[in-house]
């Protein structure tokens, strides 16, 4: 007879097996290359502009409740529902065009993506914390992120095909995938809670999150999360109008879904590599280094958008995910431990939904400077990003001078 111990180690090694899988299931996201022409073309710039607001309101709306259900309920309903939203989500963006149905489906996109957030994070500490390897987190996070990346650049390079033919098609195949990840996780085993801290009732449990940031280092790594996401993000909203502004006119123009596709997997295949140097690279300039490091390549790569329109820029592009790879599974090790398990989802959602709040009302004073009708110009292009360069300069300044208060936990 296994001793039940045994039986529990097992479960909880093949809750790490199953999150990988989970993981890059629902990274299959075959629209991430074409999802803003689709839009536009459809649509138009300012209101493709616009849905891209609306998923991160979405997010905001929920990012909080979600962590809470996650801390309250549990890891497994809640990724369990965030699948859910995202595969009505797809599918209601392949079945209609009209405004207010895609605008829904952004809503829904941003309420997936708020159940996910924190709680899959929360999902592996906690099933590690039960073995007692949480000094393993970094690690885990690394290959959970690697299986997450692989998945993000297979599906961008088909999308990219599928959209030349039908992007439509591409929201369907997206649907079928989230499907699958909620397969997965229903398979997944609830891990146990660890310490002692209690849920507490939501206003009390925000008030006791908020009194977490007197920790500096738990504060100084709130700022840089809340600003890499804007910084992120730039790229992820704009690098396809960009692209096809950048090839308007010359031979490829016709093929900008196909290289779009091509060039969004390439990006997720460099974050794969470069999570693969990540631990070299901390353990020469150590987390500080290692986040500023990251933060200054984001920067640099939204200037070069702002300053040249050239087609001899598409190659930066393809770092535009290499900052998250170098800098994210290192702060969820520094902040992780400094949590307990009662507080830990609702602590990372409400890191997660005011760098949300922030990008979203950056986005629609954005949509306000653009086109009303047609698509997205190189004018407007050279008048929006320049204002995210210039804060994410001063917000990096800011960090710089204040790194010394990271300490390790």
């Amino acid at each position: 007879m296994v001793p039940i111990h045994d039986d529990f180690k097992m479960t909880m090694s093949r809750n790490l097996r199953l999150y990988r899988y989970f993981q890059f299931a629902r990274s299959l996201l075959f629209w991430q290359a074409i999802w803003f022409l689709y839009f536009q073309g459809v649509l138009s710039a300012q209101e493709a502009i616009v849905l891209a607001a609306l998923y991160d309101v979405g997010v905001v709306a929920l990012e909080v409740p979600s962590g809470y259900l996650s801390d309250a309920v549990g890891r497994k309903p809640t990724l369990a529902l965030a699948s859910l939203a995202t595969a009505a989500a797809c599918f209601l963006i392949y079945a209609s065009t009209e405004f207010a149905m895609l605008a829904l489906a952004q809503l829904l996109l941003g309420a997936g993506t708020a159940f996910a957030s924190g709680s899959d994070n929360a999902l592996l500490y906690d099933t590690l914390a039960a073995e007692g390897r949480e000094d393993e987190v970094a690690e885990q996070e690394l290959i959970a992120w690697r299986y997450q990346y692989w998945g993000l650049a297979a599906s961008a390079i088909t999308g990219g095909v599928i959209g030349y033919y039908s992007m439509p098609f591409a929201f369907l195949l997206s649907a079928v995938a989230s499907g699958a990840a909620f397969a997965i996780m229903l398979m997944c085993t609830e891990p146990p809670i660890s310490g002692k801290a209690r849920v507490e009732p939501p206003l009390s449990q925000l008030a006791t999150i908020i009194t977490k940031t007197k920790d500096r280092t738990l504060l100084w790594l709130f700022v840089f999360v809340v600003a890499g996401y804007s910084l992120s993000h730039v790229p992820f909203v704009f690098a396809q109008p960009y692209l096809r502004e950048s090839l308007a006119g010359g031979a490829w123009a016709a093929q900008t879904p196909i290289i779009a596709g091509l060039i969004v997997s390439a990006m997720m295949v460099m974050s794969v590599i470069a999570g693969h140097l990540a631990p070299r690279l901390n353990a020469s300039l150590g987390n500080a280094g290692s986040f500023l490091v990251a933060s200054g390549m984001q920067i640099g790569l939204i200037t070069v958008m702002a300053l040249v329109l050239h087609p001899g820029v598409i190659p930066l592009l393809l770092l535009r995910m290499v900052p998250d790879a170098l800098s994210k599974p290192y702060m969820l090790a520094m902040v992780q431990p400094r949590l307990e398990s009662a507080y830990r989802a609702s602590y990372l959602s409400v890191q997660s939904l005011i760098a949300r709040i922030f990008f979203s009302a950056a986005l629609f004073a954005a949509a306000a400077g653009a086109s009303a009708s047609g698509e997205l110009s190189s004018k407007d292009l050279a008048t929006i990003l320049p204002y995210f360069a210039a804060v994410g300069l001063v917000v990096w300044l800011t960090l710089a001078v204040t790194r010394s208060v990271l300490r390790s936990k």
